[in-house]
């Protein structure tokens, strides 16, 4: 097989590649199925027994329905070390609920069951964007108001007739048993037995605004001025609901055993009329250090698996969204937060002591604590964000820039300029598909951190894998005078329409790689202010790469071709080892792959070098492939000169 058609071949894995890779709405969890179905007894039961009696048939036939429910998919969920006892609980509701136990028992009980199952199988429980509230408006008017009322108060002109009627969301008996959690679940999912709907066909962010809309009927706008004073003035109380997670999880009953009925009905008001009071990095690495509190509490507990998987979520959900501007304030200190939670997750792999995983986390937390100060508002100078926007878009549009001067001098040089719109193409179609990204990670998806992670790691092998054979296949050309007979004999079949799309693609994919992950950061800097210097910094580095991109295409038409091919096999091949390092070390950190830390080994980002035995293996194996190629070249370019004659122009 020629190395085209190598390439080609190739090519087909990278469009696998990318599909797998590409962000996709999540689907239901059955986790959730079975809380929104506790959620529901929890709330419900008190209209169906009092005191000891049924007091609505129908609606207790329904608990009894539903709790025998829980029971049965709870079994059917995958085995971990919880879900034993969380069946005794469902079998224990149940019972309750024949025995028609006091409705304040019921949903203590199934409040309780609901949190040991999220911790079991956790899902996300809050908006990864900031819920647009006016488009919560908009959506209710054009989905929900028919049944349930231009006011919320189940009235609408389509509920007549409707057994059971629409709820009402102005009755605050009801709203303060709900939380905004609960609001999504029968949002996405609709609810059996009545004529509510599921909106699953809504984004994630979609579905959100219009929980947050619903859930603000009970508590109108007049209550959120005093919200709002008790909100600035109250340190323990933004300690109660550190971040978005824990308030789209609190019911209002359970704020008002913390701060009292008028209280907790004021800051409710507030907050789910102004959730981006709880936005920011702050927010973000609250839930972080809880998250790695609960994974030592499940590791104490001898819960392994669920500390595995509330450490990653830590990283995941809780430092990712923030790790573009902390890098952009303090790279050194996102680069130890990095390794101490590579660490972390390797101890807690690999069985290691109580003690050892408790200092650990201590010193996470350490780290955190310090990267709430950089991240705080009064950091935020226009310099910091000038110069994050300036690095971030030079280091990533470098490594894409080195591969794409590298065609088009090649192109240049084999006289194939009428092929360079291909290359063209291909860098303009990622900045396009750059934009667009944006505009679906605002509007219309969420990429989560594990998403972002998957997409960069698998796209960083394929493209370490292409550019592997690339560097060898340009290194051939460079061995004595193969270069010459190449273009003479079969440049023009082998750059046919077919290679000038694979031309295309890998250009694509290159630039796409180094464009998704600045588009996430660039986001990041400009939603916490100083929009003017973020683009002043943007500017800066487009004009030093154009400066550096000009510079090498000139320098590269004084270089003979043959030290053409073996300079650019060389970059080439280098950028295949640092992608691989980058491609694993992303699949790391979604969890994809273990963490064995080398305590010896720097971190260098420039190189893609990582301190972990799978990242430095995939680099080392990369390398020796590197070697492998360039040694087999010079073996057959040795073979083919005629004996006496001294070889030339090889490396």
């Amino acid at each position: 097989m020629t190395t085209f058609r190598y390439l080609k071949a190739l090519a087909l894995a990278l469009l696998l590649g990318c599909v797998l890779a590409a962000p996709a709405r999540a689907q239901t969890a059955p986790a959730q199925t079975i809380w929104r179905l506790l959620d529901y007894i929890a709330v419900d039961y008190a209209g169906a027994v009092s005191d000891g009696r049924v007091v609505n048939e129908a609606e207790y036939v329904e608990m009894v329905e539903f709790s025998a429910s829980v029971r049965q998919r709870l079994d059917e969920l995958a085995p971990t070390e919880a879900r034993a006892n969380l069946l005794q609980g469902a079998k224990r509701l149940e019972a309750d609920i024949a025995a028609k136990a006091a409705p304040e028992s019921i949903a203590t009980s199934a409040r309780e069951l609901g949190r040991v199952l999220l911790a079991a199988y956790p899902v996300p429980l809050a908006p990864s964007n900031l819920p647009d509230l006016s488009r919560g408006a908009t959506l209710y008017a054009q989905n929900c108001a028919s049944c349930h009322g231009s006011m919320g108060d189940g009235r609408g002109s389509a509920a007549g007739g409707m057994d059971p009627p629409p709820i009402g969301f102005t009755d605050e008996a009801r709203a303060r048993e709900r939380s905004l959690f609960g609001l999504y679940q029968v949002i996405e999912q609709g609810l059996e037995g009545t004529a509510m709907p599921s909106f699953a066909q809504l984004s994630p962010d979609d579905r959100w605004a219009l929980a947050f809309h619903v859930g603000r009927y009970a508590y109108p706008n007049k209550l959120a001025r005093s919200g709002e004073t008790a909100w600035s003035n109250d340190d323990a109380l933004r300690r109660l609901i550190p971040n978005m997670t824990a308030l789209a999880g609190m019911t209002p009953a359970q704020l008002e055993e913390k701060l009292g009925a008028e209280k907790a009905r004021a800051v409710t008001a507030y907050l789910r009329g102004n959730p981006e009071a709880l936005s920011g990095p702050e927010g973000s690495l609250s839930l972080a250090k809880e998250r790695l509190q609960e994974a030592l509490d499940a590791y104490e507990a001898g819960q392994r698996a669920r500390a595995t998987d509330l450490a990653l979520s830590a990283y995941l959900d809780g430092f990712e969204p923030v790790e573009p501007l902390l890098t952009a304030r303090d790279a050194s200190l996102m680069r130890r937060i990095e390794g101490a939670m590579a660490e972390l997750r390797a101890r807690i792999g690999r069985g290691a002591p109580v003690d050892e995983v408790r200092a650990q986390v201590a010193i996470v937390q350490t780290l955190f604590t310090d990267a709430e100060v950089q991240l705080s508002p009064d950091k935020a100078s226009a310099a910091s964000s000038f110069l994050g926007a300036f690095t971030i878009l030079l280091r990533e549009g470098l490594e894409a820039l080195l591969l794409v001067i590298a065609m088009i001098a090649f192109l240049r040089k084999a006289d194939r300029q009428d092929v360079l719109g291909y290359v063209h193409g291909g860098w303009v179609a990622a900045l396009v598909a750059g934009v667009a990204t944006w505009a679906a990670a605002t509007y219309l998806i969420s990429v989560s951190g594990a998403s972002r992670e998957l997409t960069e790691g698998f796209g960083s092998i394929l493209a370490a894998i292409i550019l592997l054979s690339v560097g060898i296949w340009m290194h051939g050309k460079a061995q004595a005078g193969a270069w010459q007979r190449y273009i003479n004999e079969r440049l023009s079949k082998a750059l046919s329409k077919r290679s000038a799309w694979f031309l295309f693609g890998l250009t694509f994919l290159v630039v796409y790689r180094e464009v998704f992950e600045t588009v996430l950061f660039y986001a990041t800097l400009w939603n916490q202010g100083n929009s003017g210097a973020v683009a002043a910094g943007a500017l800066a580095a487009i004009v030093l790469l154009a400066v550096i991109a000009v510079g090498m295409l000139r320098y590269s038409r004084k270089i003979p071709i043959a030290r053409f091919f073996a300079y650019s096999s060389a970059l080439i091949a280098i950028l295949a080892v640092v992608l691989a390092g980058k491609g694993v070390a992303a699949l790391q950190e979604a969890g994809l792959i273990d963490v064995q830390p080398l305590a010896l080994v720097p971190r260098i980002d420039l190189l893609g070098l990582t301190p972990t035995v799978q990242s430095v293996l995939a680099q080392l194996v990369m390398l020796a492939a590197v070697l492998f190629g360039f040694w087999y070249n010079r073996r057959v370019a040795r073979k083919s000169i005629p004996p006496g004659v001294r070889p030339a122009n090889s490396i």
